[in-house]
């Protein structure tokens, strides 16, 4: 049973198996926590029985400029703080983060469900943004050299877009919150973040934590909202706002794209994902499948990088399907505060109404389902990890994320077909591939039309490198140098030539 005691703004998160305490439910503008203006508060629910583990405050449209102005308010002096004093709050932060690894990870446990092994997975990724941008933060660099013509010196100058709006999704809530606070506060912007509605309590106790790291007022604010768009209009609206970055699905990416063109804010779009996982004749089979298993089955497959399309060439494909499928059943269903489980809920029952949906279309197509297709009969948002073999041009899976732990296998039969099967989608933000030949793996790298690639890997996000795709998977990247880019702005200088008459 969810226990949950409030104390103003801070509440007491339990169940039988994890606790954590100080948790803030409140609105951080300013440098302050603080009710909602009109009072009003939203349940954040465990996904894993339905029943309601705090009540948040449910932000207005007034808050939200309230957050902005207190934003704009801090923008000039937190730009003109020294880099070195930004990489040491962020370098504090981090070291908080690593500090509460228990305390995150059973809060991502509790509100999103996945198994506490996979949360504290996430505390160490997530941590390192803000490790990554803190080292980064004294190194922004800049320019200066002779004009072509030798009549001048050209300089050119780095400095912060300037106020920045992040929505982060449900699915990776600490993670996608650092990996956008981290290089926005490490290039000298100010931010508000609105976190997703169904996973809100991670960001509140990491916004917490930067507090306690010494973040000074209005630098960071948060206010989550049930009204996203609501929330969101007169944030974008306004022309004091320079910079907005979401991840999330492609149409809303796509509206948010459109509201941002009227005042031309410079934009970081993280958007859907429709990933092919090609397996080659030649691959290595127990490394192809436990490395599909990962790329298909981490977060219960409610990842923009999760596998979905998964093409396997004709001489392997019995092998791969079998063998994959045995790991498929050992899979452990239950709550993800139990130590045992290793496929936690979906996120709500939304989720689990759209992959049966998408199980039943293909399945009507001529798919042979091999293994699960259907609810867990017990309480919560569980479908079972499901194989589908053979499933045919025209299925919905094949042209839609899936976002749940199934796995959909086509079969091909030349390389060539492989790879215009993979790039049969509008999305391109990652693919995998698995083959022992290594000039077919640099082939793969030029032509698969995608931002990323794993090659005989099922997991490639790190902080060092830049995440990001093409085509309708978004604009920008995260992480590495590229992703401090995103938030500054270049400044030509020309000065006539030092050295003439």
């Amino acid at each position: 049973m969810t226990d949950t005691t409030t104390t103003g703004t801070a509440t007491t998160v339990a169940d039988e198996n994890v606790s954590v305490a100080g948790v803030p439910t409140g609105l951080f503008i300013g440098g302050a926590w603080r009710a909602a203006s009109g009072g009003a508060t939203f349940p954040v629910r465990d996904p894993s029985t339905g029943e309601v583990l705090a009540e948040v405050a449910d932000a207005t449209p007034e808050d939200g400029m309230a957050a902005l102005d207190a934003a704009v308010a801090a923008q000039d002096a937190w730009a003109a703080t020294a880099p070195r004093e930004r990489s040491d709050l962020l370098r504090r932060a981090f070291d908080l983060v690593r500090a509460h690894e228990d305390d995150l990870a059973a809060l991502m446990t509790l509100e999103m469900g996945k198994p506490l092994a996979e949360a504290r997975g996430e505390v160490v990724y997530g941590g390192e943004f803000l490790r990554w941008f803190s080292e980064e933060a004294v190194r922004i660099g800049g320019d200066y050299r002779t004009n072509p013509e030798g009549t001048g010196r050209a300089i050119v100058l780095k400095r912060p877009v300037g106020p920045v709006y992040a929505i982060t999704p449900w699915n990776f809530p600490l993670a996608m919150a650092t990996r956008k606070i981290g290089p926005a506060l490490a290039a000298g912007c100010t931010v508000v973040v609105k976190p997703a509605e169904l996973t809100p309590l991670t960001t509140l106790f990491l916004v917490e934590l930067f507090r306690r790291a010494g973040l000074p007022d209005g630098v960071l604010n948060v206010v989550p909202s049930l009204d996203a768009k609501g929330l969101s209009e007169p944030i974008i609206a306004d022309r004091r706002l320079r910079k907005l970055t979401f991840t999330g699905s492609t149409p809303v990416g796509s509206a948010l794209l459109k509201q941002a063109a009227d005042n031309v804010l410079k934009t970081s779009m993280e958007l859907g994902g429709n990933a092919p996982l090609l397996v080659f004749d030649d691959a290595d089979l127990d490394t192809a499948v436990t490395a599909a298993m990962l790329a298909k089955f981490r977060n219960v497959g409610e990842a923009c990088t999760a596998a979905n399309r998964f093409f396997v060439q004709e001489g392997i494909a019995d092998a791969f399907t079998a063998a994959l499928t045995a790991k498929v059943d050992a899979l452990r269903i239950g709550r993800g505060s139990e130590e045992d489980t290793t496929l936690g809920p979906l996120i709500d029952d939304r989720a689990v109404d759209k992959a049966a949906r998408l199980v039943d279309d293909a399945v009507s197509r001529g798919a042979r389902l091999v293994t699960g297709g259907r609810r867990v009969d017990r309480p919560g948002t569980y479908y079972a990890p499901t194989v589908l073999d053979d499933v045919q041009p025209g299925s919905d899976i094949l042209t839609t994320e899936i976002f749940g732990p199934v796995v959909s296998i086509t079969r091909f039969a030349t390389e060539e077909e492989g790879i215009r099967l993979a790039n049969d989608t509008e999305f391109g933000l990652i693919a995998y591939a698995y083959t022992s030949d290594f000039a077919r793996g640099q082939r793969l790298a030029e032509r698969l039309e995608t931002g990323m690639l794993g090659l005989n890997t099922g997991v490639v996000s790190n902080a060092a490198f830049p995440f990001g795709g093409v085509k309708s998977s978004g604009l920008g990247r995260e992480g590495a140098h590229e992703g401090i880019e995103e938030y500054l702005e270049s400044v030509y200088v020309l000065t006539p030539d030092p050295f003439a008459a």
